[in-house]
């Protein structure tokens, strides 16, 4: 059960590379395909926002083991992906996070700070 994830959001495409962005987005989309598929993640979801006047356009979730969401993030591979990603988009971010189980452990750790400061 997926207790970690990771959230990859871009924002506009750089001007003049509309072309080469919707190839790399394809790649991306068949990557993380290949890693669901080879068992580096359990899933992952595709999100394209519609028109709101903010900066992000879109994101992928990728879910997983906090241990599958760590190594995916030291491997040199998705590492190269990401660079290649961020020469044609605006404002790309990469961020962990917790979901599922992962969640009841984050709060628990956060309740006990919140309670050392009482």
């Amino acid at each position: 059960m997926a207790d970690a994830a990771l959230f990859i959001g871009w924002g506009q495409v750089v001007r003049g590379r509309e072309k080469r962005a919707l190839q790399v987005f394809n790649e991306s989309v068949e990557y993380w395909g290949g890693l669901q598929g080879d068992g580096a993640i359990e899933d992952f979801e595709v999100v394209l926002l519609t028109p709101h006047g903010g900066d992000l356009q879109g994101f992928a979730l990728l879910r997983g083991s906090e241990e599958q969401i760590s190594a995916l993030q030291t491997d040199e591979e998705f590492q190269r992906r990401i660079a290649r990603a961020d020469l044609i988009v605006e404002s790309q971010g990469v961020v962990s996070g917790l979901t599922g189980e992962g969640i009841a452990r984050g709060m628990a750790q956060y309740q006990g700070e919140v309670d050392d400061l009482d």
